[in-house]
């Protein structure tokens, strides 16, 4: 289960830290990808299988369908931790996101985003004031 919400530096290479807390759940392979309000979604193999077949299971005749499939799959990146355990976020899905120097990592229960700080900031603001509306929809 991943709950929280951090920090960290992205280094010159391109590396982010994952918080210590995540690793192990993300030890047996993870995949990141684009996620929807132009963040990035790390999934452990155990959650994006399931999700990967549901999507797989969305007709190609139907025009929605294939383009969420691009969405998801066209950038998706099948990683590993490294031994201080980071992972590599490849240059186009960094581009995507806007991540250059500092990313926030949020655990969203059964998958993490990883953010543009400032980005993370505007959305996280903007729902704060429309917490009341949204938790009655």
């Amino acid at each position: 289960m991943f709950l929280g919400r951090y920090s960290y530096a992205v280094d010159g290479k391109g590396r982010l830290a994952i918080p210590a807390r995540f690793r192990a759940s993300l030890a047996g392979g993870l995949v990141l990808t684009r996620g929807l309000d132009r963040c990035l979604t790390l999934y452990p193999l155990e959650a994006w299988i399931p999700l990967a077949e549901r999507i797989d299971a969305l007709s190609i005749a139907d025009p929605d369908g294939r383009a969420f499939r691009r969405q998801v799959f066209a950038e998706a990146a099948d990683l590993e931790l490294d031994g201080q355990g980071r992972i590599l976020l490849p240059g186009a899905l960094r581009a995507y996101a806007g991540i250059e120097r500092e990313a926030v990592i949020v655990g969203v229960h059964s998958f993490v985003e990883i953010w543009n700080a400032g980005e993370w900031e505007s959305m996280a603001s903007a729902s704060q004031q429309d917490v009341d509306a949204i938790a009655k929809r």
